[in-house]
């Protein structure tokens, strides 16, 4: 669980996001990422004895800098509102697929996959898809993924109006080929966050996820 003066952390930054006022709070701030840092800890090693591949990771690892890159954003606001952390194989840099813990209030949820994967990535899990076509639909259609996130997700910004070069339209799978995503999101109530199960809810929707983590994996790695 979370402490409630984390959530006020990022509730009153979101009111103050410049410097001046970070720095009068830094304290504060100090003490929520220890917060965040302890919860994405306990999740890696409850979950890590399920997923082997995250099991040496630390939270310090999956952690993103609460720092905005504002070189090419019209909002030059200098802090994120949110705190997250990519649980991957290898780290947060990583190219691999992996879970994603979001905590952000009033906007927060865990899932994963894999986000915006590079080109040879994207190129070889498409492939997958259509060579393993039968078992990725039974890995979505399972019933904790169903329960947990419904479905992938479908936004407009994650999927090509057209097939990919090299498929045809009458691909049995190409509604999925022409993903440009792979992820699966589920939203945390903020009475949730401070709740003493958020660790199992987390790790229950990692759990979910697992089998379409392997697949992607199975073919970034290949």
């Amino acid at each position: 669980m979370l402490q409630p003066a984390s959530i006020k952390f990022l509730k009153e930054l979101k009111k103050h996001n410049h410097k001046e006022w970070f720095e009068a709070n830094r304290k504060q701030y100090d003490a929520a990422k220890n917060d965040f840092a302890e919860l994405v800890q306990s999740v890696i090693e409850k979950f890590g004895k399920k997923d082997e591949s995250i099991a040496t990771l630390k939270a310090k690892d999956c952690m993103f800098r609460i720092n905005r890159d504002v070189r090419f954003s019209k909002d030059k606001s200098p802090y994120k509102t949110n705190m997250g952390a990519s649980i991957v194989k290898g780290g947060k840099k990583s190219p691999l697929s992996g879970y994603y813990f979001h905590f952000e209030p009033g906007n927060s949820f865990v899932g994963g996959g894999s986000w915006m994967p590079e080109p040879e990535g994207l190129k070889k899990i498409r492939q997958e898809v259509d060579y393993c076509f039968e078992e990725f639909k039974k890995i979505i259609a399972g019933k904790k993924f169903v329960s947990t996130y419904t479905d992938l997700n479908r936004d407009k910004e994650y999927v090509l109006s057209r097939p990919p070069k090299g498929y045809e339209i009458d691909n049995p799978a190409i509604e999925f080929i022409k993903f440009k995503c792979f992820i699966a999101m589920t939203p945390i109530a903020d009475a949730e966050l401070t709740d003493k199960n958020l660790i199992k809810k987390i790790t229950d929707a990692f759990e979910a996820l697992h089998p379409l983590i392997v697949f992607l994996n199975r073919a970034i790695e290949s």
